[in-house]
């Protein structure tokens, strides 16, 4: 509402385009991903549909995606996706706070492996899961109901498995919220 007052305030109409029309609702999302990536500044709370995994990128970004080769989990492995938070931090704080994730869960992870748009990008070993506090994380705000990990890179042996690789198809489903995957009992899916 703000925005359409401040267009009416500066003597103009909302302008009203449909782009497409008659479409199924798979498509109907697509599109609107699309449309959503194509004007900057729209007001819109979120993104389109899959707009973090399959959203704008530059063509060598989406080379690097697909040519690189699916990782193959020898380890436990976390995959916490960092889309939202990568460019605001670094790595390791983008990856280590604050998920909704079972405590007993993360603690079984041999490694946690951030993803962005896909890709593996870094690799961390946890040493202890801790409730996010300023106490805790003296840093970051409070975070209710979430944990946040102290921890270290993991070690250049196990970089090499996973970091540069892609994430494999089964645990990226398009459309999919929950930022957290395992890769153990089974669960290509979230907390």
């Amino acid at each position: 509402m703000k925005r359409i007052r401040e267009i009416r305030l500066a003597g103009f109409e909302v302008g009203h385009v449909i782009h497409r029309h008659g479409m199924d609702e798979a498509t109907a999302l697509e599109v609107e991903a699309a449309l959503i990536d194509a004007y900057p500044g729209l007001t819109n709370l979120v993104g389109g549909t899959g707009a973090n995994d399959y959203g704008v990128m530059h063509a060598r970004e989406i080379i690097r995606r697909y040519s690189a080769e699916p990782a193959v989990f020898r380890h436990k492995a976390l995959l916490i996706s960092v889309n939202r938070s990568a460019a605001e931090r670094s790595l390791y704080d983008a990856t280590r706070y604050a998920w909704k994730i079972s405590k007993a869960k993360a603690k079984q992870a041999e490694v946690v492996l951030a993803t962005f748009q896909g890709l593996i990008v870094g690799a961390f070993v946890a040493d202890n899961w801790l409730e996010a506090t300023t106490a805790h994380f003296p840093l970051h705000e409070d975070a209710p109901g979430r944990l946040g990990f102290v921890g270290r890179e993991a070690p250049a042996e196990i970089r090499s498995l996973y970091v540069g690789k892609r994430v494999p198809d089964e645990y990226r489903r398009r459309g999919a919220a929950n930022p957290i995957k395992y890769s153990w009992s089974g669960s290509a899916h979230g907390a």
